[in-house]
Protein backbone atom coordinates (compact mmCIF):
# COMPACT_ATOMS: atom_id res chain seq x y z
CA UNK A 1 0.00 0.00 0.00
CA UNK A 2 1.31 3.66 -0.72
CA UNK A 3 1.67 6.00 1.86
CA UNK A 4 0.20 9.65 1.95
CA UNK A 5 3.56 10.99 1.52
CA UNK A 6 4.66 8.89 -1.81
CA UNK A 7 0.88 9.74 -2.81
CA UNK A 8 1.36 13.01 -2.78
CA UNK A 9 4.98 12.75 -4.43
CA UNK A 10 3.65 10.87 -7.25
CA UNK A 11 1.11 13.74 -7.71
CA UNK A 12 3.21 16.52 -7.48
CA UNK A 13 5.66 14.79 -10.23
CA UNK A 14 2.37 14.70 -12.21
CA UNK A 15 1.81 18.05 -11.72
CA UNK A 16 5.21 18.91 -12.58
CA UNK A 17 5.27 16.89 -15.89
CA UNK A 18 1.84 18.49 -16.90
CA UNK A 19 2.84 22.25 -16.42
CA UNK A 20 5.98 21.63 -17.96
CA UNK A 21 4.42 20.35 -20.98
CA UNK A 22 1.88 23.21 -21.44
CA UNK A 23 5.16 25.19 -21.42
CA UNK A 24 5.36 26.79 -17.69
CA UNK A 25 9.49 26.81 -16.29
CA UNK A 26 9.49 25.17 -13.07
CA UNK A 27 11.81 27.41 -11.01
CA UNK A 28 11.03 25.57 -7.30
CA UNK A 29 9.68 22.16 -6.19
CA UNK A 30 8.90 21.89 -2.46
CA UNK A 31 10.21 25.37 -1.33
CA UNK A 32 9.89 25.95 2.30
CA UNK A 33 9.52 28.91 4.55
CA UNK A 34 9.93 27.87 7.87
CA UNK A 35 7.13 25.70 8.30
CA UNK A 36 4.95 26.64 5.37
CA UNK A 37 5.70 25.03 2.19
CA UNK A 38 4.85 26.01 -1.39
CA UNK A 39 4.37 23.04 -3.55
CA UNK A 40 5.76 24.23 -7.07
CA UNK A 41 6.58 27.39 -7.91
CA UNK A 42 6.46 28.17 -11.73
CA UNK A 43 6.53 31.38 -14.11
CA UNK A 44 4.02 31.05 -17.19
CA UNK A 45 5.15 33.33 -19.39
CA UNK A 46 5.93 36.55 -17.32
CA UNK A 47 3.57 35.58 -14.27
CA UNK A 48 4.54 33.70 -11.21
CA UNK A 49 2.40 30.67 -10.74
CA UNK A 50 2.07 28.94 -6.97
CA UNK A 51 0.61 25.60 -7.51
CA UNK A 52 -0.98 23.51 -4.95
CA UNK A 53 -0.94 19.77 -5.36
CA UNK A 54 -3.37 17.55 -3.79
CA UNK A 55 -4.49 14.10 -4.48
CA UNK A 56 -6.63 11.27 -3.16
CA UNK A 57 -7.20 7.88 -3.96
CA UNK A 58 -10.81 7.43 -5.07
CA UNK A 59 -13.99 9.83 -4.06
CA UNK A 60 -14.62 8.02 -0.97
CA UNK A 61 -14.86 11.42 1.41
CA UNK A 62 -14.16 14.54 -0.53
CA UNK A 63 -12.60 15.53 -3.92
CA UNK A 64 -8.97 16.96 -3.04
CA UNK A 65 -9.60 20.27 -4.13
CA UNK A 66 -12.15 20.30 -0.68
CA UNK A 67 -8.65 20.08 1.29
CA UNK A 68 -7.40 23.97 0.40
CA UNK A 69 -9.59 25.20 3.06
CA UNK A 70 -9.11 29.44 4.11
CA UNK A 71 -6.07 28.56 6.73
CA UNK A 72 -4.46 26.57 4.02
CA UNK A 73 -4.97 29.25 1.45
CA UNK A 74 -3.63 31.46 4.19
CA UNK A 75 0.00 29.68 4.63
CA UNK A 76 0.49 29.54 0.80
CA UNK A 77 -0.01 33.04 0.77
CA UNK A 78 1.72 33.30 3.39
CA UNK A 79 5.03 31.66 2.18
CA UNK A 80 4.16 33.15 -1.64
CA UNK A 81 4.81 36.33 0.14
CA UNK A 82 8.04 35.51 1.78
CA UNK A 83 9.33 33.66 -1.77
CA UNK A 84 8.38 36.84 -3.50
CA UNK A 85 10.31 39.01 -0.88
CA UNK A 86 13.27 36.43 -0.44
CA UNK A 87 13.84 37.19 -4.36
CA UNK A 88 12.75 40.79 -4.76
CA UNK A 89 10.04 39.72 -7.39
CA UNK A 90 7.56 42.67 -8.87
CA UNK A 91 5.26 40.26 -11.21
CA UNK A 92 2.17 39.58 -11.22
CA UNK A 93 1.16 35.88 -9.41
CA UNK A 94 -1.40 33.35 -9.63
CA UNK A 95 -2.53 30.95 -7.40
CA UNK A 96 -3.77 27.32 -9.20
CA UNK A 97 -4.34 23.95 -7.75
CA UNK A 98 -3.82 21.13 -9.24
CA UNK A 99 -5.82 17.49 -8.35
CA UNK A 100 -4.89 14.07 -8.64
CA UNK A 101 -7.34 11.58 -7.87
CA UNK A 102 -5.96 8.37 -8.40
CA UNK A 103 -8.06 5.18 -8.97
CA UNK A 104 -7.86 0.95 -9.80
CA UNK A 105 -7.56 1.88 -13.58
CA UNK A 106 -5.24 4.93 -13.53
CA UNK A 107 -5.39 8.69 -13.01
CA UNK A 108 -7.51 12.18 -12.95
CA UNK A 109 -5.60 14.91 -12.83
CA UNK A 110 -7.36 18.40 -13.12
CA UNK A 111 -5.85 22.13 -12.96
CA UNK A 112 -8.09 25.02 -11.62
CA UNK A 113 -5.97 28.26 -12.49
CA UNK A 114 -6.44 31.24 -10.30
CA UNK A 115 -8.10 29.01 -7.86
CA UNK A 116 -8.09 31.17 -5.34
CA UNK A 117 -7.03 35.27 -4.79
CA UNK A 118 -5.31 36.28 -1.77
CA UNK A 119 -6.68 38.23 1.02
CA UNK A 120 -4.02 38.56 3.94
Amino acid sequence: MVSTRELGELAEGMAQQYLSKLGYEIKETNWYYGHLELDIVAMDGDELVIVEVKARTGLRYEHPSEAVTNAKIKRIVEAADAYIIERDLDVETRFDVITVVFFKQGHELEHFKDAFYPTM
